[in-house]
């Protein structure tokens, strides 16, 4: 059986997951690997068959997506092209992790695309929302990678194919213990503002991991660091908590080290504003902004030694072998392929 597995390269979420999925599905077959997007900091060590520009949303440096150097990088004709050649006839199963080009290659050819993702859980209706709904952002999130089935993972298993994170086995191994300092890893903020805002809690050392520096420094009791994996997950593992954007794969491995968790979701970014109000009905502290309203917050949270409780058993390759069970030895799925 062949298998392409298309994974999202915005971000580090998406592959970071891939590392423990990966291994599951070439136990049931040949898997050629896809990767779309600009913005990741981190490698997978597999062969990737195809490398696409994709659609990225770019990071900014003051909290939030910056829209105009998205639109300004997007090359949509580029994105059609890969879209129109990329043989996912050749397949016999397809699964996507909020991957835009081999979802729409699908659509187009009418094939079945198995969402195996975060995004195909965020949107369900049993799931946290913020009172505000970003109705844009909303649309975004529901046609970016477009799905025939969906199977997701949220924080908690809310609904029926929802299930507990992917927690990778270098996160599982990992020896835990409550050091004097707090991990940082907020990738759409610049250096100059965290340390603005960060060096104010003066008795406080902070562990920062910048996506915008490639050269380690320190600044009073602010060490900052470019973004790199394996010290990235020992520093979580040794921190006295962590605090991070709004995403999905950092706050989940933190909640797993059991430690202290501060989030800070992304401005233009909808899915993170779900994510802080999944983290938020669990009792995770979430602040919009570094602006000073939030000082006491943050203040607050170094003071408090709570943490929150969580389950997340290592299932992934249950969830794959139900995802093989369902789309491959299902009768309509072959019916599907024969007909295409």
């Amino acid at each position: 059986m062949r298998i392409l597995y298309a994974i999202q390269g915005t971000g580090n979420g998406h592959l970071s997951r891939a590392m423990d999925v990966i291994p599951c599905l070439m136990k049931h077959g040949d898997v050629d690997i896809l990767v779309s997007g600009i913005q990741s900091d981190l490698t997978i060590p597999f062969s990737i068959k195809y490398k696409l520009r994709g659609l990225s949303f770019i990071f900014g440096k003051s909290g939030g997506v910056d829209l105009w150097k998205t639109m300004v990088r997007s090359n949509v004709r580029k994105l059609v092209k890969e879209i129109r050649e990329l043989p996912v006839e050749n397949y016999d199963l397809v699964i996507n992790d909020f991957e835009p080009v081999s979802a729409w290659a699908c659509y187009i050819k009418n094939l079945p695309c198995i969402g195996l993702s975060h995004q195909s859980a965020v949107l369900a209706d049993e799931t946290p929302a913020p009172d505000v709904t970003d109705m844009m952002g909303k649309f975004i999130l529901s046609n970016y990678a477009p799905n025939t089935a969906k199977y997701g993972f949220h924080f908690q298993p809310y609904a029926k194919d929802i299930y507990t994170p992917v927690i990778r086995r270098q996160v599982r191994e990992q020896i835990l213990e409550n050091g004097e300092y707090y991990t940082v890893y907020l990738p759409s903020y610049d250096d100059k503002r965290l340390i603005g805002k960060l060096c104010q809690f003066k008795n406080v050392k902070w562990d920062v991991f910048s996506k915008h520096n490639r050269k380690a420094f320190t600044s009073k009791n602010v060490s900052i660091q470019p973004i790199h994996n394996d010290k990235f997950v020992k520093s979580m593992a040794r921190s006295a908590g962590v605090l991070c954007g709004a995403g999905f794969e950092t706050p989940a491995e933190a909640l797993y080290m059991k430690k202290k968790l501060l989030v800070i979701p992304m401005r233009n970014q909808y899915e993170q504003q779900l994510n802080a109000a999944a983290l938020k009905s669990m009792g995770v502290p979430v602040i919009k902004n570094l602006k000073s309203r939030n000082d006491m917050v943050i203040a607050s949270w170094l003071e408090n030694n709570s943490t929150v409780d969580v389950n997340y058993p290592d299932i992934t390759g249950e969830i794959i072998g139900r995802i093989i069970r369902n789309h491959v030895t299902n009768p309509h799925f072959l019916e599907i392929k024969n007909i295409s």
